[in-house]
């Protein structure tokens, strides 16, 4: 079965960010093999695999630049309107406004100066805007208030299309829309499955569902 958007949930330490590394070949396996169609990420040319394999993480990486030069970065032909498309699908227009000169705006190394959520929020830009195959989202909303999230959600969702999308994340309504979530704990895989499934397996997707929604599932 073809799946195009998965979901990653475990606890912290349990290897979900390793996956993402070693899809992006940051470090290569010392056993087994990394499968993209088929293909060992060792056989691709590195700079065609870093191309075609999109991540963002949680520390979002800036550079000491104007907020479009951050965003235009995996993509230096891009227009500015295309700029702004790839910033209104990741949230960054609705706060672009209030920095001193839009997206003239000098951001300080890592930037500094922006809130952790606005940084997550311009690091997705990029990744919208260089448009990988493979999209790697690694905690990427963790820093922003739950109405953006799902805003953001969304997104990702719209930009999926024709994409391959994986999802890391420690809330479980970031997997509103995967095609199958993975739960992985001690660096194994423990559950596999659509929310549905997962919710019908006394297990570890279940149980962090609860502990997040407030709700005890089934009594209702």
């Amino acid at each position: 079965m073809l799946f195009r958007s998965v979901g990653i949930l475990g606890p912290t330490g349990a290897g979900k960010s390793t996956i993402a590394n070693l899809l992006c070949r940051y470090y290569d396996v010392t056993g087994g093999q990394v499968l993209i169609d088929g293909i060992d990420v060792k056989d691709y040319d590195l700079q065609y695999l870093r191309r075609n394999v999109g991540i963002t993480m949680q520390e979002a990486f800036l550079f000491s630049d104007t907020v479009e030069g951050n965003i235009a970065f995996g993509n230096i032909d891009a227009s500015f309107e295309d700029v702004e498309k790839a910033a209104e699908l990741a949230r960054v227009k609705e706060f672009i406004g209030d920095l001193t000169d839009g997206y003239d705006t000098i951001v300080g190394e890592r930037g500094v100066g922006l809130s952790g959520g606005q940084k997550q929020r311009i690091a997705l830009a990029r990744l919208f805007l260089a448009d990988p195959k493979i999209m790697i989202l690694d905690d990427t909303t963790s820093a922003v208030d739950n109405d953006t999230e799902k805003k953001i959600r969304e997104s990702i969702a719209k930009k999926s299309g024709g994409h391959t999308t994986f999802i890391i994340s420690h809330r479980v309504s970031s997997f509103e829309n995967a095609d199958v979530i993975l739960v992985i704990q001690n660096g194994s895989i423990t559950q596999s499955g659509s929310h549905e499934e997962l919710m019908a397996q006394d297990g570890y997707y279940r149980q962090v569902w609860e502990e997040q929604s407030g709700e005890n599932y089934g009594t209702k």
